[in-house]
């Protein structure tokens, strides 16, 4: 595929560390067809390649020069045909104020991306990727890199990618894929650990999304969480934006209080709904959290061996399925007055979805 065809290209690249260069291949690629002032758009993130990937999906991101306000980025997977991403009914990612951009998407052989006007409106799959012209302002092309972006590890039967980037997920906080271990007996440990300078937490995620089903997570570990310190299983769906990234939680924490009597809560984000949030109060030992996820209805269960400890119902909110995945952090509520004080650790024995 030429660099005249598709505005910019990027080819034979062989490793995912060659981001920077592909993009500075793009951009050289887009002077030869645009003048200089010309917007562009490039890549920072480059999932894995994998012509067969429709079941799995990791993140990407980019960035775009010389765009406006008001203009979209449109994302393709190659599967023999270059098909829209991340979903067919939600085909436009948002580029933010500082004109960078991430979604999710399917993993495919190569990875395109459109630079377009608002109200453009994309097909679902080409055979040939467009030319720029006054709809379509850019477009780049990338191949998937010989690995995937970030470490994955194997977990329960599934791959679970593990976070290397910050998050404002409870206040800013930085991650490490070291904090994320797997035991001889298949459990998986996480861990908040000392850095020089602060803090670093830990969060995985599976690759593929499940849909309808129930979630089932045995945990234990939670009663030497500091009042700093949270626990959360949630679902996540980075292209879900307009349905509050379809996410739904279940959080062990104190929210930085010491007195707080209920030190767990079940969620239906928006978390600022009050009926959206369902307090409880978890025990100590070992512990079985479980979301069944329905068509317009969510059951979450805490039990204790054969005893429910908590039990509520959702019939309000419930996201529909999309490119969401599970996901599992343990990490620091940073607006606490009570400072975290001591590592944790948090153990996931087993994790089982039942469709």
């Amino acid at each position: 595929m030429s660099a005249n065809r598709v505005g910019c290209a990027v080819a034979g690249m062989s490793r995912r560390h060659a981001i920077g260069l592909a993009c500075a291949v793009c951009c050289t690629a887009c002077s030869r067809v645009h003048t200089n002032d010309a917007p562009t758009i490039t890549f920072t993130r480059i999932p894995k390649a994998d012509a067969g990937g429709s079941a799995r999906h990791d993140i990407i991101e980019g960035r775009v020069t010389g765009a406006s306000a008001s203009q979209k980025v449109v994302l393709y997977a190659k599967r023999e045909k270059w098909w829209v991403q991340p979903l067919v009914d939600q085909p436009i990612t948002t580029v933010r104020p500082n004109f960078t951009w991430t979604n999710a998407t399917h993993l495919g052989s190569e990875y395109a991306a459109l630079l377009v006007r608002d109200g453009y409106r994309p097909e679902e799959f080409l055979d040939s990727l467009p030319h720029p012209d006054q709809n379509v302002l850019a477009v780049a092309v990338v191949p998937g890199g010989a690995k995937a972006p970030s470490p994955v590890v194997e977990f329960s039967g599934y791959e679970w990618r593990l976070r290397d980037a910050p998050s404002g997920r409870g206040g800013r906080n930085v991650y490490s894929p070291s904090n994320i271990r797997i035991d001889e007996k298949g459990a998986m440990h996480l861990y908040i650990s000392r850095t020089e300078e602060d803090w670093s937490c830990a969060e995985a995620s599976m690759v593929r999304n499940l849909g309808f089903g129930t979630y089932e997570f045995a945990v234990r570990g939670l009663e030497s969480l500091e009042p700093a310190a949270a626990f959360s299983m949630f679902t996540f769906d980075y292209a879900g934006g307009t349905h509050n990234n379809r996410e739904m939680d279940i959080e062990i924490s104190r929210w930085g209080d010491p007195a707080n009597p209920k030190n767990a809560q079940y969620v239906i984000q928006p978390y600022y709904v009050a009926a959206n949030v369902h307090q409880f109060r978890v025990p100590a030992g070992l512990l079985t959290f479980s979301l069944g996820w329905e068509r317009d209805r969510a059951v979450f269960r805490t039990k204790r061996g054969s005893v429910t400890v908590a039990e509520h119902v959702v019939t309000a909110g419930v996201p529909s399925p999309g490119i969401e995945s599970m996901r599992v952090a343990l990490y620091i509520y940073r607006r606490s007055e009570v400072k975290l004080q001591h590592p944790m650790e948090v153990v996931v024995e087993r994790f089982t979805y039942f469709p």
